[in-house]
């Protein structure tokens, strides 16, 4: 199962320009909206007070898929073990980038970028299933399993983690209008979302269904389970900065007794998401089990064959 050198390469390389792809639209973003990285966060993060020339494309999910392919793109230079991380990469992108076929308003330049980049996963996924390397040797050690303590503790994280964010999602769809609730899933003209950005039910959903899967895989202490719930527990630190950094930027940390229950829920949920995904990172990061193949069983070893011409009395 371990993945062949030109495989790697072709893989990392795809990272890499997944990578830049996404630099060069913060970039642009920069220099249409802000021209500050600071600000810039600030509006990732919700403050929209400081009004754009055009329509934003990127969204705090950008920073955090170019750390995903960096890391993916290092563990396959380093290691033949890469398989795992090329597929949970590639189904990550293929996720959140999908509802860019369809948005509402995405444009030319948009719509060619979410096409290349769900080539370049779908790659990524192509590298994983077909790029092994034959168990030609007697010993091949096999992706890593995580250890059974931090697996358990992980796969609750992650069920925790998706069982809220379900949670939120059911209350949304139960207060808002039928047509803003499926706009949140579709990418309707109601929810004008940044260029390159899921919709946001859509990401919901998404993470949910990663950090269900990432938590089955734990519990059965999958290799898959690990690369997957690494990219979910950043998925979910992300989420809680975000949510965090709108509440210290309007002060409603200052006066969050004065909340609405479902106000103060939120800056809560916020906490966990940050909390969770940086426990889920800790007990995932570490080195886990790695198996190994079998040897073959020894064959007895044959006499040595009589000589020609036989010496009298053999």
């Amino acid at each position: 199962m371990t993945v062949t050198r030109a495989a790697r390469l072709t893989g990392a390389a795809l990272c890499a320009a997944l990578a830049l792809i996404t630099v060069g639209w913060i970039l642009r973003d920069l220099a249409v909206l802000t021209g500050s990285p600071g600000d810039l966060g600030w509006y990732w993060a919700g403050d929209h007070r400081l009004p754009p020339r055009e329509r934003s494309a990127t969204s705090g999910l950008d920073p955090v898929l170019i750390g995903v392919y960096a890391a993916t793109a290092v563990a396959a230079l380093r290691s033949p073990l890469a398989a795992p991380a090329f597929a949970a990469a590639g189904s990550v992108t293929l996720a959140v980038r999908l509802p860019g076929l369809w948005a509402t308003g995405a444009g030319n330049a948009a719509l060619v970028t979410t096409l290349l980049d769900l080539g370049l996963a779908a790659g990524l996924l192509v590298i994983a299933a077909v790029g092994r390397r034959s168990a030609d040797t007697p010993y091949t050690p096999l992706p890593a399993r995580p250890h059974p303590g931090p697996a358990v503790a992980a796969g609750v994280l992650l069920l925790l983690a998706a069982l809220v964010r379900a949670a939120w999602e059911v209350y949304l769809a139960l207060e808002l209008p039928v047509e803003i609730s499926i706009d949140r899933f579709t990418g309707g003209r109601s929810v004008l979302a940044p260029l390159l950005a899921p919709p946001p039910g859509w990401l919901s959903a998404v993470l949910v269904l990663l950090a269900l899967t990432a938590a089955g895989g734990a519990f059965a202490r999958s290799p898959f389970s690990r690369p997957l719930g690494l990219i979910v527990g950043v998925l979910l630190c992300g989420s809680g900065v975000m949510g965090l950094a709108l509440a210290v930027r309007y002060e409603i940390l200052d006066r969050i007794s004065r909340l609405a229950g479902v106000e103060q829920l939120s800056q809560l949920t916020a906490v966990f998401y940050l909390l969770a995904g940086a426990a889920v990172l800790a007990v995932l990061v570490g080195r886990g089990e790695h198996r190994v193949t079998p040897a073959p069983p020894s064959l007895p070893v044959p006499p040595p064959a009589p000589p020609s011409p036989r010496p009298p009395g053999w």
